[in-house]
Order: C-alpha cells, then sequence, then structure tokens
C-alpha cells in the first residue's frame, strides 16, 4: 500500500501549543500542582510534568537526595527539543539545594529550556511587587522553615514571622483544607508585613488566595500562582488571568 502524499504546508501546522511548551519536574508524591497548572496555563501553552523519586516524607534529607535525580526527569520532558521553560515544581526543595544547583541539574537534561525554580518563582514575583518585608505560613517541619526563612533573608527579605503545620507527608499536605490555608495566613499576617507569601505547592492555595488578599487588603503571593506566573513570563506569555490575585492580573 502506498503511503499518502501531502505538500508539507498541508500538512503540517504548530500544533495544539504554538505559543510556549513550558516543563514542571514534580516530586513523585505531588497532588496539586498538575490541576493548578492545567488551570492556569492560557489557550495555546502546553503544560509538560515529569517526576522525581522522593519518599512520603518532606524533610531536609530527603528533598536534598532529589537532586540527584532532576536531570534524568528534565531530560524525559520533550527530548524533540522544542521545551521553553523548565522548572523544579518544589518550593522546599529548590531552596533546599539552591538555586545554582537545580538549574545545572535541570539544563543537563534540557539543555534548550530557560531553566527555573519555585523559589526563583516566588523571588521574581515579590520583587516584581516591590516587596521586602513578607510574613511566611508554610505546611512544614521546623527543619525546613529554617531553611527558607534564611533562603529569602539571604536574598534581601525581611520574614516577620515564619509559622507551619509542623507536617512531614506531602499526603497530608495536599489535603490541607483550602479554609485552613486561610485561617493560617490571616495568623501570621502582621501590620508589618508588606506581603503574605503561602509557600507549598502541594497547598491547595490558589482557591483561596484571591480571598485572602481581599480581607487583608496587601499583596499575597502562593506558590503555584507564582510559579505560572514566573514560567509565563519567561515563555513570553504576558496573558493577564484574574481571579488569583494581583500578581497574575497586574504584572
Amino acid at each position: 500500500m502506498q503511503p499518502v502524499e501531502f505538500e508539507a504546508q498541508n500538512l503540517f501546522d504548530d500544533g495544539r501549543h504554538s505559543r510556549a511548551k513550558i516543563g514542571f519536574v514534580l516530586l513523585a508524591t505531588e497532588q496539586t500542582i498538575e490541576d493548578d497548572m492545567m488551570r492556569l496555563m492560557p489557550d495555546g501553552v502546553g503544560a509538560h510534568f515529569a517526576r522525581v523519586a522522593i519518599p512520603d516524607s518532606i524533610t531536609v534529607e530527603s528533598l536534598t537526595a532529589v537532586g540527584l535525580d532532576l536531570a534524568r526527569a528534565s531530560s524525559t520532558l520533550l527530548p524533540d527539543g522544542s521545551l521553553d521553560v523548565v522548572s523544579y515544581a518544589c518550593t522546599s526543595g529548590s531552596l533546599v539545594l539552591g538555586e545554582d544547583r537545580v538549574f545545572q541539574e535541570l539544563r543537563k537534561g534540557a539543555p534548550n529550556a530557560v531553566a527555573t525554580s519555585l523559589i526563583t518563582a516566588v523571588i521574581n514575583a515579590l520583587n516584581a511587587l516591590d516587596v521586602k518585608k513578607i510574613a511566611v505560613c508554610t505546611p512544614y517541619l521546623d527543619e525546613v522553615n529554617l531553611q527558607e526563612k534564611q533562603y529569602l533573608e539571604d536574598r534581601g527579605f525581611e520574614v516577620t514571622e515564619i509559622r507551619g503545620l509542623n507536617l512531614e507527608r506531602d499526603s497530608d499536605m495536599i489535603r490541607v483544607r483550602p479554609d485552613a490555608i486561610e485561617r493560617l495566613a490571616h495568623l501570621v499576617d502582621s501590620e508589618e508585613a508588606q506581603a503574605v507569601f503561602i509557600s507549598c505547592g502541594a497547598l491547595r492555595s490558589i482557591e483561596v488566595v484571591e480571598r485572602i488578599e481581599r480581607a487583608l487588603g496587601k499583596p499575597v503571593i502562593c506558590s503555584n500562582q507564582a510559579m505560572a506566573w514566573d514560567v509565563l513570563r519567561k515563555a513570553g506569555v504576558n496573558d493577564r488571568i484574574s481571579g488569583y490575585g494581583r500578581l497574575l492580573k497586574e504584572n
């Protein structure tokens, strides 16, 4: 049987993701980020996912070990080289390893893509909003919170307070109720803080970030909102997205 022949211009177009192709390297235990990114990506932008091995235990030790698997995971994202941006989609994991190490490992697997990370997204978002004093709430253990506070302070921010839920299992973090996240944000806020940062991609924070922002009368950054904004802007996609706080709507 002879194959059907077409001229190239009559056979191919740019596919569904003609505006940008964005890769996310997730923890094996992650259950929130995929849904959030699919919700936040505009038409014509593709979201592609890979995972790194980790037990259901979010500790400094387990997050450090992930560094050995980042390059392999990123190499599985669109190996044709068409990926535009790749992000390590873990707030605590990216700050424990440090951005330079994360970028180095991601680029080994996806050399044509712009490398970023979730903590990078948060820092860029805070700078875009011209915020220096932040109140931080997290689901993490104290050992992770201590590293997060130090990391943010090393980047020039003043952490007015940081509070965590002292959870270790990622499978518990994904089950924290959105109304509990809202209460935690109110508890950590103070007059001194210019903004509140809700840390962790596993938390369902985007469901309540707009409401928290209205109630507090100040910017509220949450991990997945910041990550979506960061990867889109790095890919040259400047759509304004309403319903998830002023970061995505105004910047």
